[in-house]
């Protein structure tokens, strides 16, 4: 069985975004791009409606773009069970009342027990100083942890 990967927005936007004269972000573009054409096919890949929502944002053409990408992934429910975790992720301060989506994308990772969520947001995700805290909430509201990665930390080694 092939380790399961929740795939959220950032990714999906990296990818199908206009090369960035940012080097920063063009090096998140590549590593992305990398890592979708030489790695994804070893992983079972999944997104939610909240992916959808947040890529189908914006500018109506670069929108198309990502819901193309996204068209390939199945989708997971955003359930009573996954609503009540990204409540309780926010209520104990883990993750910021403003970033309830983000709240989200964990829950839906770690309720359908994911083994990876897939994500460039460093500020509320992918970010040392939050993750025990994320995964914290989930073990003591009966989930496993899930780890929260970018695509340069899936690459083979």
């Amino acid at each position: 069985m092939k380790p399961r990967v929740y795939v959220e927005t950032s990714i999906i936007s990296y990818l199908a975004a206009r090369p960035s004269r940012d080097v920063v972000l063009a090096g998140h573009q590549k590593t992305t791009q990398l890592w979708w054409e030489g790695r994804r096919a070893d992983f079972d890949l999944f997104a939610s409606e909240a992916v959808v929502n947040e890529a189908s944002a914006g500018d109506a053409q670069a929108a198309r773009r990502r819901l193309e990408f996204l068209g390939e992934l199945p989708l997971l429910d955003i359930s009573s069970e996954v609503s009540a975790l990204a409540g309780e992720l926010i209520r104990l301060g883990p993750i910021p009342p403003k970033a309830v989506v983000d709240a989200v994308h964990v829950a839906v990772s770690a309720v359908y027990g994911l083994d990876y969520l897939l994500t460039w947001n460093c500020s509320h995700l992918a970010n040392a100083q939050m993750r025990n805290r994320i995964n914290q909430v989930c073990v003591s509201s009966g989930y496993r942890a899930v780890v929260i990665c970018t695509p340069g930390e899936l690459m083979e080694a």
